[in-house]
């Protein structure tokens, strides 16, 4: 028998790249063939997109608040060329339950930072700190932060970046994007989750737990993977337990990968202490290597606040 799982509130979307429904859980974590995930099974909820395409009405996610879709809905109507990461798309796949903060990745081209400001100022928004809002900055690398004045967006921040480490340029994220429809309406577009799993491999400490849910609930919303989202999770898993399963379920699969990825070996043995050292490993070089990415960035910015700049300016 599966073990249960407890979900004091559901909610409902559809991915539109995908034929079947995900659900939102809100704590209630429960044991899973031995390890704490988020469940066992998918549960059956809602109804299927058609056949023909046609949208299927779903219940809406509470966990996107109000002044939250204010601003993806702003975005979206001024033809802002962007996607959606951080703590709002954690919670569109289920590894969290809330976010007050909007971070994206925009296209880095004139064009659509013209398109940005616009959506910006239509929100009321101020820049509030270094660096500037200009093309250049976010071209190499900087991270542009605001914060709405709007009444039906009051104090939400948005942070926007156009590059990341260890992340594909944007035409590619593009590419491999993931739509949400929520309601009866409303469309967000955000990273994939492999490209999300990447761009959360920071120095952050909040950042590594967010990794572990999000692997933990796609885990349970796709029953019957295919090859590539299995060979997914036996590569990106942070959960000891969890890899040692995956490795039972999948062994030629998991053999083949263990040249690339060391746990494997330890997750073959049933080696959970092996598994646990070989992940801290694995996090404390990301850390480095983000800590590398950041200092020449860090210095810039200690350099323009230096020559005076305002820290904060309308859009």
């Amino acid at each position: 028998m599966s073990p249960s799982i407890s979900i004091p509130s559901v909610a409902v979307a559809k991915q539109q790249s995908s034929d079947y429904i995900i659900i939102w859980m809100s704590h209630g974590l429960q044991t899973m063939s031995g390890w704490t995930g988020t469940g066992s099974r998918r549960q059956s909820v809602g109804t299927k997109p058609t056949s023909s395409g046609h949208s299927t009405s779903l219940q809406e996610a509470p966990s996107i608040q109000n002044p939250i879709r204010k601003v993806l809905s702003t975005l979206n109507s001024c033809g802002v060329r962007a996607l959606l990461m951080g703590g709002q798309a954690c919670v569109l796949y289920g590894g969290a339950e809330f976010s007050r903060d909007t971070d994206i990745a925009i296209l880095a081209s004139d064009e659509n930072v013209e398109l940005l400001r616009g959506a910006l100022r239509r929100l009321a928004a101020r820049r509030i700190t270094l660096p500037p809002f200009e093309l250049q900055y976010l071209m190499r690398g900087h991270a542009v932060h605001f914060r709405c004045y709007h009444a039906e967006a009051m104090k939400i921040r948005i942070d926007v970046m156009s590059l990341m480490r260890g992340v594909d340029p944007f035409e590619q994220l593009w590419e491999r994007r993931q739509k949400f429809v929520i309601g009866e309406d409303e469309e967000y577009t955000a990273l994939s989750l492999p490209d999300l799993i990447r761009a959360k491999k920071t120095q952050r400490d909040k950042d590594w737990p967010m990794i572990r849910r999000l692997i933990e609930a796609d885990y349970v919303a796709h029953p019957d993977p295919t090859t590539q989202k299995a060979a997914f999770w036996l590569l990106e898993s942070r959960t000891p337990g969890m890899l040692v399963e995956l490795s039972e379920r999948f062994r030629g699969l998991a053999a083949s990968l263990k040249n690339v990825r060391t746990a494997l070996g330890h997750a073959e043995a049933g080696d959970l202490a092996g598994i646990e050292a070989e992940l801290e490993r694995e996090a404390q070089a990301e850390r480095e290597a983000d800590h590398q990415y950041w200092e020449p960035l860090r210095r810039e910015l200690e350099a323009l606040r230096g020559l005076g700049l305002e820290l904060e300016e309308d859009v």
